[in-house]
């Protein structure tokens, strides 16, 4: 049983992640300074470092489940944690590495460990493994999603609407796919490609973690398989040219700060969400789609940007289905393994309607 949440990280993400559970749970969000919102928040909020142990251990312990909206690289600790208290663990991560950890620790969990609960992966897994459904085989599964600026400027057009660390993390790192029925690597920023939504072009091209564990799910049962990130044209050819030709791959943090001073947040933002599954039903070849743009919502009279409620929500839905019992109470949890229609009839999920 879920009733009390402990939130990590009160950015933008994290701190809509309480909104959104305090209308369920009784929730406590965390981070090391308290936020200076323009607004009360309708959950308590103490601040403490994520980095002491014994403070973790104690506050884990006094709760039902820990949600971390932390950056990756901090995730690995407080599921650990998680794991020994038999508290719940849900995170937002996109680091290849860190979900195999928490992956590893599930194996003699007595709760739930599901990371990669947000936007890409998360949703996105969840829905391209809705479109083959109907399929009694499958050919192909391919995926992208877009968080971008909505009145894009300069020859990048972005702007960094979530985590820093995370994008360049994407970009970096190699990602997984299936071709031609194997299971393989793929360089991230390769693999470009043009797409039309709604009248507009867009470019697409690898990026690591996007596709969670699909591929294993998937490997033996689709020719393709593959997850791309979509942006406006001309940015991948400037981001490989940062990271591989100026060698900035290597520093990480500077390529951080670069990217942060040249392209500030925006407000206004849309996200993309593009699906496309084919397959054969009845010996005939069919295609599936699904697409949405996300704009950003009002949500308790509070304006919110459209990745922050898209990542948010769909974490926050998974949450109500473990709690409703719509979910399994302990052990690993694959995004591809929810039902699209359950987490579009849970409170939070039916934001995606």
């Amino acid at each position: 049983m879920i009733k009390k949440v402990l939130t990590l990280g009160l950015g933008k993400v994290g701190t809509l992640v309480g909104v959104l559970l305090s209308k369920q749970f009784e929730v406590t969000g965390m981070d090391k300074t308290k936020p200076h919102y323009p607004y009360a928040l309708p959950f308590e909020v103490i601040t403490g470092d994520v980095a002491d142990v014994d403070l973790m251990t104690k506050l884990i312990s006094e709760h039902d489940a820990v949600v971390s909206a932390l950056p990756y690289f901090l995730n690995k600790t407080i599921a650990l944690i998680a794991q020994q208290q038999g508290c719940h663990y849900f995170d937002l991560t996109e680091d290849v590495d860190t979900t195999n950890y928490i992956r590893g620790l599930s194996e003699n969990a007595t709760s739930v460990m599901a990371p990669q609960c947000g936007l890409a992966p998360g949703i996105i897994g969840i829905i391209g493994a809705h479109l083959t459904k109907e399929f009694e085989k499958i050919r192909s599964i391919e995926m992208r999603v877009g968080a971008l600026p909505k009145y894009p400027n300069g020859e990048m057009g972005y702007s960094f609407t979530w985590s820093p660390t995370g994008v360049v993390n994407e970009y970096i790192n190699d990602a997984e796919a299936i071709h031609d029925g194997k299971r393989k690597q793929v360089i991230s920023l390769q693999g470009k490609e043009t797409i039309n939504l709604e009248g507009a072009a867009y470019e697409a091209f690898y990026t690591s973690g996007g596709l969670g564990t699909m591929c294993e799910t998937y490997d033996g049962k689709v020719d393709k398989l593959d997850y791309k990130t979509i942006r406006y044209p001309g940015h991948c050819y400037l981001m490989n040219f940062l990271i591989h030709e100026l060698h900035m791959k290597n520093d990480k943090t500077q390529l951080e700060n670069i990217l942060k001073n040249a392209k500030p947040v925006v407000e206004e933002d849309v996200v993309l969400i593009y699906a496309v599954s084919e397959g054969w039903k009845d010996g005939e070849l069919k295609r599936n789609e699904f697409y949405k743009s996300c704009k950003p919502i009002d949500i308790d009279g509070q304006s919110w940007r459209a990745i922050s409620w898209t990542t948010a929500a769909s974490l926050v839905a998974v949450i109500e289905m473990v709690a409703n019992g719509s979910l399994p109470s302990k052990g690993f949890i694959k995004q591809e393994e929810i039902s699209l229609e359950a987490l579009l009839n849970t409170k939070t999920g039916s934001l995606f309607k």
